[in-house]
């Protein structure tokens, strides 16, 4: 049964009830209020409630005790949210009438609920639940609202001290706005706007100096004048979109999960993401994770544990999404979760929901992982992020330090606008930074689309494996801070690339870490500078950290059976030159082994050390001298034959 019927049958059961008893007035006194009330029950009958409330306001101009008109009129007002003057009439019907509904004190709770009043809300509820023939789930209601008082009550003694912000008329309008998602360098916002018909759409500004341009929608194949297109997610990089296609002739459900790939300046054909991701029943709110490989999103499928959980899918290697699997208890409760935002540290999940301690309405959330892997109970982010009103659609800047979400607000420019603030540390995520580049031919400059892998060398595990845009060639890879990478970059018809770097702990957005990347063809000549080769000081055993490049080497030797090569090892100037000399052939020597050892032919191999005698930088400085201590490979054949 739809809540308007429920709330029509209510409202007439109270009208009846006054037949039953006259004590506490519960009947119209004059025969002018019983005839005004007899019209307004007509309009409820309709269910014309804005009608019903100005009949039944003007029988308690003549009637002004006539308990069960001002029940009715703080239902009226309790659904059509506004709680003030729910909260009015359903205290009057408390003081003149308190045994007259169950319903007056439930109603009375979540009307100072609604409006942050958490004291006298928890007084009603705990007078609703001294009542007799509670319906279940009404109980069950309450109880979670008490549940929200009592928090709430403790939360606003410890408001945080931060500055929200109304990003402006640029962005926001009369109109709702909402899932503000940015691009890794804060250049670009893209956000859903809601216009004529409540149709959504999906807008974007664009930051130059500081300053946002006036949003627009956003060019290409994505909107339509005749479906919603909203509730999105961006790639880091900004070149997929993920977005909610809604009522599409070609969807499998009511709201369905599309992509759609940035061609230039626009966004191309959307592609439907279908089976498993989609179903018959309501997808939406995608949420991309920094390495593209899972997809977060909201359903109300089979399976959940209330209305709208979150759930994900993983991108497997054939390139299909595995069946979606529920988040689980630690996230999604028997009431709504939404919005959900992986941050780039690819680990903390920001959420809205009204299932966990909150406010009231939808609250944001923080979920971490614990040290066991595990997803942790989420954190309400507090006030004043979090307050009565609605809020939803958070999402964190890669350093970690700034948050943009959707809120109603009393200094907005109506409904729903995007906010910014600074985030307190205890709800950030881990910052992170980014490697950003191109790879091209190094003797044509033309784009080139090639495999890139970058390794975290503490423990070899691969934290990207992607290809690099095949227009351009760029790439953007956010990373966690602290730790040492090994970059690969590889195309069958080019040489590969190596390189090592460490983004460090203080490292910011504005100072990502550039590449370049020129490949060589497979010619004779050609060299390749193993920067992930390492060994201890004066030492020549290989370190488990080389096992990045070593891997790469191998598997280029085996893709390239009629490459024949010389690998080569080079010192600095310091300490003797005789001892270097010796070191470097040592340190070639290793790298030889290792192929050998792993089935490559030693006819396809040569090794030499060079010692001191090769610098590529200078030695008076530790940056020159670390760049001189090296091992390399070189093409000397391409035409080998067993």
């Amino acid at each position: 049964m739809c809540f308007t019927l429920r709330l029509c049958i209510l409202l007439l059961l109270i009208g009846s009830s006054y037949i039953k008893s006259i004590a506490q007035q519960v009947a119209p006194s004059t025969a002018k209020s019983k005839k005004l009330f007899d019209h307004a029950q007509q309009f409820l009958n309709k269910s014309e409630f804005g009608n019903a409330a100005k009949i039944l306001e003007e029988v308690l101009l003549h009637d002004s005790i006539f308990v069960t008109a001002h029940q009715q009129l703080a239902t009226i007002y309790l659904r059509e949210k506004q709680y003030q003057q729910a909260a009015k009439h359903y205290q009057i019907v408390a003081r003149l009438a308190p045994d007259l509904s169950t319903g007056t004190w439930y109603g009375l709770g979540e009307s100072w609920l609604n409006i942050g009043e958490y004291a006298p809300a928890k007084m009603a509820f705990n007078t609703y639940l001294t009542k007799a023939n509670l319906m279940d789930n009404r109980r069950k209601a309450a109880e979670k609202y008490l549940k929200d008082c009592d928090f709430s009550i403790e939360a606003i003694k410890n408001v945080k001290p931060l500055s929200i912000i109304n990003m402006g008329e640029k962005i926001n309008s009369t109109a709702d706005e909402y899932f503000p998602m940015l691009t890794a360098d804060r250049t670009a916002i893209i956000f859903t706007r809601q216009l004529h018909g409540n149709l959504e759409y999906i807008y974007s500004s664009q930051n130059k100096d500081g300053n946002w341009s006036t949003a627009y929608p956003i060019p290409g194949y994505v909107n339509t004048d005749q479906y919603s297109e909203g509730a999105h997610c961006i790639s880091p990089d900004g070149k997929y979109l993920f977005f909610t296609g809604c009522n599409r002739p070609e969807g499998k459900g009511s709201c369905d999960i599309y992509v759609s790939y940035r061609e230039g300046d626009s966004w191309g054909e959307p592609h439907n993401l279908g089976s498993p991701i989609n179903t018959g029943a309501w997808e939406a709110q995608p949420a991309i994770s920094p390495d593209g490989n899972t997809l977060y999103f909201v359903s109300n499928r089979k399976g959940g544990l209330g209305g709208n959980d979150i759930w994900y899918s993983q991108l497997s290697a054939n390139g299909n999404w595995s069946e979606p699997k529920n988040m689980g208890p630690t996230v999604n409760t028997p009431y709504d979760e939404s919005t959900p935002f992986i941050h780039a540290d690819n680990e903390t999940l920001y959420f809205a929901s009204n299932g966990w301690p909150g406010f009231g309405n939808k609250d944001l959330y923080m979920s971490k992982v614990g040290k066991d892997g595990t997803r942790l109970q989420p954190i309400n982010l507090g006030a004043p992020i979090n307050d009565h009103l609605e809020q939803r659609a958070l999402t964190v800047s890669m350093d970690g330090k700034t948050a943009y979400f959707a809120a109603e607000r009393s200094d907005g420019f109506g409904g729903l606008d995007i906010y910014t603030c600074a985030l307190d540390v205890d709800i950030r995520p881990k910052p992170v930074g980014f490697v950003s580049g191109k790879v091209y031919d190094e003797v044509t400059g033309k784009p080139i689309r090639a495999q890139i892998t970058l390794t975290k060398l503490s423990n070899h595990h691969v934290m990207y494996n992607m290809e690099a845009d095949y227009i351009d060639g760029s790439f953007l890879i956010p990373l966690p801070l602290g730790n040492q990478y090994a970059l690969h970059v590889q195309h069958p018809s080019y040489l590969f690339y190596s390189q090592n770097f460490t983004l460090e702990d203080s490292l910011s957005y504005q100072r990502i870490y550039p590449i370049a990347v020129g490949l060589n063809g497979i010619n004779t000549g050609n060299t390749v500078t193993l920067n992930n080769i390492f060994f201890p000081v004066n030492g020549f055993e290989l370190l488990p950290s080389s096992e990045a490049d070593l891997i790469e080497l191998l598997q280029f030797m085996q893709r390239n059976k009629q490459v024949k090569i010389e690998i080569s090892g080079h010192t600095d100037n310091s300490g003797q030159e005789q001892n270097n000399q010796k070191l470097s052939e040592k340190r070639a020597f290793a790298v030889y082994q290792y192929l050998l050892d792993k089935g490559i032919e030693k006819q396809r191999m040569e090794y030499k050390g060079y010692g001191q005698k090769k610098p590529v930088a200078d030695n008076t400085t530790d940056e020159g001298k670390q760049k001189n201590r090296r091992t390399e490979f070189k093409i000397i054949a391409t035409n080998y034959a067993k």
